[in-house]
């Protein structure tokens, strides 16, 4: 009987492991990470320790609190991420599709940008990320549309894919004072809303439909099969996904991918949930910002790698001991507004070049005198 049983066992354990195999089939991407990425000279100001400090409050407005408690007085702190901070934006809400325009004053409507905001995708609104909305609106002269995708575990991972290619296609053709044609169109976020970017883009390229002129990504989260080294060997260094996510180092990968699965009911190496497993051919340019000291920046590496051995153009910029998305501390961080000046400087000269490519040629031959004979 017990042989039976071990039999029976065995046989189990060898059907998840094909079961595995076959679901989960994960191309080795170690070779990215032998690109070199400069990081900024900087050391972080005495603005840094009060930012530590707001973290620690985000882990005790939870603390003690189990379940959906939890989750909600999360993400009633992540709401008041921005509060108490000069923003000279109007805040303009929209019900279909659901989330507000962010407008700086003076700024050009036919000029837009798309924002998705991070909270690992059951967190965060586009209340919380007003700061950088605010920001974005300003530094790229345009009206920001912040789309409020639907959150797990309410509702499913690829509800909230879907609120984004339905905000990006409406904006396309729809600005703060209706029916109006975009000009100039920019798809940007942060963590997971950076995964959604990221997503978002080759999406809009597979479906044929008018491509963002730039994007930009706020640490994202490039690949959810966790096998970036820097998700595991910057734990200790990341003060805001460490404490949540550390954990999952002692989970063996297999384990963490079906649990994934189960959790999403979409598969980790699927590129819609980690875009570095997909093309990243034929994308419009991109900025990434990632901070050496966070879990995520070879998510970011990767990706930008990948990007460029496939003839897309991606610039990382790497900024030393930020915590993860640091953008949205404005009011503490100086090297929040840094970043925010280098989005305006990639944007400008993105901007500078097509001005050159569609300049039209004079022909100045009809006044140029001929030679006589």
């Amino acid at each position: 009987m017990m042989l039976w049983i071990a039999v029976l066992l065995l046989a189990l354990v060898l059907m998840v492991i094909a079961a595995t195999a076959l679901l989960f089939r994960t191309e080795d991407l170690s070779h990215l990470d032998s690109t070199d990425y400069p990081v900024r000279e900087a050391t972080p100001n005495d603005g840094h320790q009060q930012v530590l400090g707001r973290l620690r409050e985000l882990g005790e407005a939870s603390r003690g609190l189990k379940g959906k408690a939890r989750l909600m007085a999360l993400r009633r702190h992540m709401d008041g991420l921005s509060e108490g901070i000069t923003l000279a934006s109007e805040f303009r809400h929209n019900d279909e599709p659901r989330g507000e325009w962010v407008l700086a004053p003076g700024v050009d409507s036919r000029r837009r940008v798309l924002y998705i905001h991070g909270g690992a995708w059951a967190a965060g609104s586009p209340r919380s990320h007003r700061a950088i909305t605010d920001a974005f609106s300003r530094l790229a002269n345009a009206a920001v549309f912040a789309v409020d995708y639907r959150l797990m575990p309410e509702h499913r991972y690829m509800d909230g894919v879907r609120d984004c290619r339905k905000a990006y296609t409406w904006m396309l053709d729809n600005g703060p004072d209706g029916h109006e044609r975009a000009d100039f169109v920019v798809v940007a976020g942060d963590s997971a809303g950076g995964s959604h970017t990221l997503g978002l883009l080759a999406w809009v390229r597979d479906n044929g439909i008018r491509q963002a002129d730039a994007a930009v990504a706020l640490s994202p989260s490039t690949d959810l099969t966790l096998t970036a080294p820097s998700n595991r060997d910057n734990i200790q260094t990341d003060p805001l996904l460490g404490p949540v996510f550390g954990g999952l180092a002692k989970v063996p990968l297999p384990v963490i991918w079906w649990g994934t699965l189960a959790a999403f009911r979409v598969s980790p190496t699927n590129p819609v949930a980690s875009p570095l497993r997909g093309s990243l051919a034929n994308l419009p340019p991109t900025l990434i910002h990632v901070s050496a000291s966070e879990m995520l920046l070879d998510n970011a590496r990767r990706y930008a790698a990948k990007a460029a051995s496939e003839g897309s153009k991606v610039t990382l910029h790497t900024w030393p001991g930020m915590v993860h998305v640091w953008h949205i501390f404005t009011d503490l961080l100086p090297e929040a507004n840094d970043a925010f000046e280098d989005i305006q400087a990639f944007l400008e000269d993105l901007e500078s070049h097509r001005t050159e490519q569609t300049a039209p040629c004079v022909d100045d031959s009809a006044s140029t005198p001929r030679p006589t004979a």
